[in-house]
């Protein structure tokens, strides 16, 4: 009986001083308490519980199969809203230097022509006291987080991004041709007026009721034309220039046709910089 209790495969094999009457479900080892992992069937010991995991499959980070072409989740709606958040941030950590740098004014179109577009990605700086001041923003995030999605996924995610920059592309165009040289324009409103457009052209051609639709970019268009400090310009452009994406995507949907459409929009792209550039003031 006293050999039996001595018997060392009746100990811990890594703790010779616990006695057990335990064993590792696959290699058959005495494990104690301490040493055991519960697993579906028995008990597993730490050194199988670790060739367990060496040998399981890698699951890469969510962040990262979000990213893959076959993943459904809007990444670039995202992005995007995370971009102008950031931004934002860095507006008022630089004390107003991003927000002098990103925006857009006519007189700068010349010499730095980014700016029709940058100015997409900066709003209005936030004034202590006055929490009105964070509407900017918030409006136009909210209206990106509930059509931006909607269009990702069904333009798919490169046309998305063409879509959302020739918008506010040509919003910044518009207020080229329409604004004083000297006013002063951030916000992505011409971009969220070009998903507006492109979401009524698409809407139109699979015949979904626009009624709400069209009340909404009517009540908001005729918001910039009596609020002030507001750049109606900006929404015209473009709800023009993402109708007009959006209809070239409509004609141009065959696989077959993927030249065709990247040639179309890259027109639209050509006759927008031909304007700006026989409009840029000198």
């Amino acid at each position: 009986m006293a050999e039996a209790e001595h018997n060392p495969d009746n100990f811990c094999y890594r703790h010779p001083n616990r006695q057990s009457y335990v064993l590792c479900q696959r290699c058959g080892r005495t494990v104690c308490a301490e040493c055991q992992t519960q697993a579906s069937v028995g008990v597993h010991c730490p050194e199988c519980v670790r060739d367990a995991q060496a040998r399981a499959p890698k699951r890469k980070p969510g962040i990262v199969t979000a990213f893959r072409r076959t993943s459904d989740r809007p990444v670039v709606t995202y992005s995007i809203m995370a971009l102008t958040v950031l931004v934002y941030v860095a507006q008022g950590l630089s004390g107003g230097y991003i927000y002098n740098l990103l925006g857009y004014a006519p007189v700068y179109t010349s010499f730095e022509p980014w700016r029709m577009i940058t100015a997409a990605f900066v709003h209005s700086p936030f004034v202590a006291g006055q929490p009105t001041s964070l509407l900017h923003i918030l409006f136009n995030m909210y209206s990106l987080f509930i059509f931006g999605p909607i269009l990702e996924h069904l333009l798919g995610r490169a046309r998305f991004v063409a879509l959302y920059l020739v918008s506010a592309f040509g919003g910044s165009v518009a207020v080229l041709l329409l604004a004083a040289n000297n006013v002063y324009v951030v916000g992505a409103s011409g971009a969220i007026f070009g998903l507006l457009g492109a979401f009524f052209v698409i809407q139109r051609r699979l015949g979904g009721n626009n009624v709400q639709l069209l009340v909404v970019i009517g009540i908001n268009l005729a918001i910039g034309f009596f609020v002030p400090n507001i750049a109606w310009e900006a929404h015209v452009g473009g709800l023009i220039a993402g109708g007009a994406v959006a209809f070239v995507y409509l004609q141009t949907r065959s696989p077959k046709q993927w030249r065709w459409q990247v040639g179309f929009v890259g027109g639209i792209v050509a006759v927008l910089a031909a304007i700006t550039v026989f409009a840029a003031p000198f």
